[in-house]
Parts: C-alpha cells; sequence; structure tokens
C-alpha cells in the first residue's frame, strides 16, 4: 500500500521562494474579474439607491472590492458626490463608505 504524502514529502526539496510563488499562485486562482455594468443597469441601480436613501429601506448591495466580491447590507446614508463615496450604515450600527465606482448591484 501506497502511503502518499502529498506535497509534504516536497516541500522539503523546495526552496523557500518556491513555496511562496506557489501559495501565491494558489490565490491568484481565487481571484475574480470585474464586470462591465451597462447603461440600463446603471438606471435601475441609480432609481433604488434613490428610493433607498429617501425611505430608509434595508439594501443589499454587491461590490467589488480586493479582487473580490463582497456583499453589504444595510441601509444608505448619503452619497458624497465630491468623493464619489457612498456613506452606508450596516444592520449592526456601524458606519461605513463604499466606492460607487466598485458598486455591482443594488438590490
Amino acid at each position: 500500500m501506497i502511503r502518499d504524502r502529498g506535497t509534504i514529502k516536497w516541500t522539503s526539496m523546495m526552496l523557500p521562494e518556491h513555496v511562496k510563488m506557489l501559495r501565491d499562485w494558489t490565490k491568484e486562482d481565487l481571484y475574480q474579474t470585474k464586470p462591465e455594468i451597462d447603461e440600463q443597469r446603471l438606471e435601475e441601480m441609480n432609481d433604488l439607491f434613490c428610493e433607498a436613501m429617501e425611505t430608509g429601506k434595508e439594501v443589499t448591495i454587491t461590490y467589488y472590492e480586493k479582487r473580490r466580491y463582497h456583499l453589504f447590507v444595510g441601509a444608505v446614508h448619503h452619497l458624497d458626490a465630491y468623493q464619489r463615496r457612498l456613506h452606508v450604515v450596516d444592520k449592526f450600527g456601524e458606519a461605513g463608505c463604499l466606492c460607487v465606482e466598485d458598486i455591482l448591484d443594488i438590490s
């Protein structure tokens, strides 16, 4: 019976630089690309954003940050047009900011 130890048996023969490169390579496989949003979807998102800001409804925002998709659930506080940031409050009462260019979906 062969008892294979996986990568454990190879790490002693590899340089630390090679191990680091392999770990970075596996991290890069998890990266996601940012999709392009068409103008019609931007208009729909703008309408939902305005409605949520007026009524104070809770929204779910999907945004792109650090090569990953993230999900935010909370209320929209206001929009800073100069810095192009969306100020939001999550359901635990903590305030935060999202970059307008990184927002992919509002529902």
